[in-house]
Parts: C-alpha cells; sequence; structure tokens
C-alpha cells in the first residue's frame, strides 16, 4: 500500500518532492514564508507536511517500503515514528532517511519496537 496511502489515505500527489522549495506566491497563514516542517509535497503550505514528505521518502526507498506496522507523525519539527520494525538496521535506515528530509530536528524512536 505505501506509506503516504496508509498514513493520509491518499495517493502521493502527481509531482511529488520528499525536498521540495516553497512554490510561487506561496505563503503561510500568516503571510509569511512557510516553515520548513510546514512545507508539502509540492511546495505547498500543509500543517503535517513534514509527516507526509518523510512518508514519501519511505516509500520511495526499497529497503522500507515493506514495512507496515510504523506510523510516522510530527510534532513541529521533530519526526516520532511508532509502531514496530523487524531489525534495528530498518530502523536505523528509516531514521536516515527522516534525518534528511528538510524541517527535520530530531527523530524520536521511543514508541518504536524492533523484532
Amino acid at each position: 500500500m505505501g506509506f503516504f496511502k496508509k498514513m493520509f489515505g491518499m495517493e502521493k500527489p502527481e509531482n511529488a518532492e520528499v525536498n521540495p522549495v516553497a512554490a510561487a506566491g506561496e505563503t503561510d497563514p500568516d503571510g509569511g514564508e512557510i516553515a520548513a516542517e510546514r512545507l508539502g509535497v509540492n511546495g505547498e503550505y500543509d500543517q503535517s507536511g513534514l509527516a507526509k514528505r518523510v512518508a514519501l521518502a519511505f516509500d520511495e526507498d526499497a529497503a522500507v517500503t515493506e514495512v507496515d506496522t510504523l506510523w510516522v507523525a510530527q510534532t513541529g519539527s521533530s519526526v516520532v515514528l511508532k509502531g514496530s520494525v523487524p531489525s534495528q538496521e530498518i530502523l536505523d535506515r528509516m531514521v536516515e532517511l527522516a534525518s534528511g528530509v528538510s524541517g527535520t530536528t530530531d527523530v524520536a524512536i521511543d514508541q518504536v519496537t524492533v523484532g
């Protein structure tokens, strides 16, 4: 099914990017620059933008795309992983992927079980 669809109940938007730039003319609700953690997959403002882009990064990596027991959330610029993964190596790869998404300042894994 993929992380993006599982997490957000919709297909990935066309031309979605893990690290997009803000689309021309897009601003946050106050009219200012969009914070990196609020940037959506197409450069639009999105309250859950960081979580969506992390889910997209997971979908794009063959080593982790089959994991269907993990969920992605965000608290500000922190990515929160919840659920279980089959091995420490996969968890390490997921942390690496999440850390590489622009706007991520921390990846919390205390709600993940391994094995």
